[in-house]
């Protein structure tokens, strides 16, 4: 699983003129799934995501969590993060796992966030979706969680 986390002071998503999902202040995650994924990348990404302190503090230093700066997360799917550009001039997806096994994955990843108390809204797993944001800072991250990771779930 691979995740761009990005710190915005809002950001929404449209699919056919609609907003489907926006937040204020907190952090957009753009989705990717790849194949061999499964529930322990996405426990362990929301556990990631829920316990940043990337949000800054009195003192200007990244030293707050989304619970203590108030901040609501969006979560929109984004398979093309699975895809590799290191040959050829066409983007190649055969990392990226089938719509079948990701949406079920990206579900996970967003109820994994609410059991935390997280307020997350979401766009349209498989739409054509337009992703307005305003970055804050800028502050982006990757997360990787590579498929078959042995690295044992963290402790709630």
């Amino acid at each position: 699983m691979k995740i761009v986390i990005q710190r915005v002071s809002r950001a929404r998503v449209v699919v056919a003129g609609q907003e489907v999902g926006s937040i204020g202040q907190g952090l957009l995650l753009l989705v990717g799934v790849e194949r061999g994924d499964g529930p322990a990348q996405a426990e362990r990404a929301a556990h990631r995501v829920a316990t940043l302190r990337v949000f800054s503090d009195g003192e200007g230093k990244m030293n707050r969590g989304l619970d203590e700066a108030g901040g609501e997360v969006l979560v929109v799917s984004q398979f093309t993060l699975a895809g590799s550009i290191r040959r050829g001039r066409r983007p190649d997806f055969f990392s990226a796992a089938p719509p079948e096994e990701a949406q079920p994955l990206v579900q996970r990843l967003v109820e994994e966030l609410r059991r935390r108390g997280l307020r997350v809204a979401t766009g349209s797993f498989g739409a054509m979706m337009e992703v307005e944001l305003v970055n804050d800072g800028p502050v982006t991250l990757i997360w990787e969680d590579p498929p078959g990771d042995d690295v044992r779930a963290p402790r709630s």
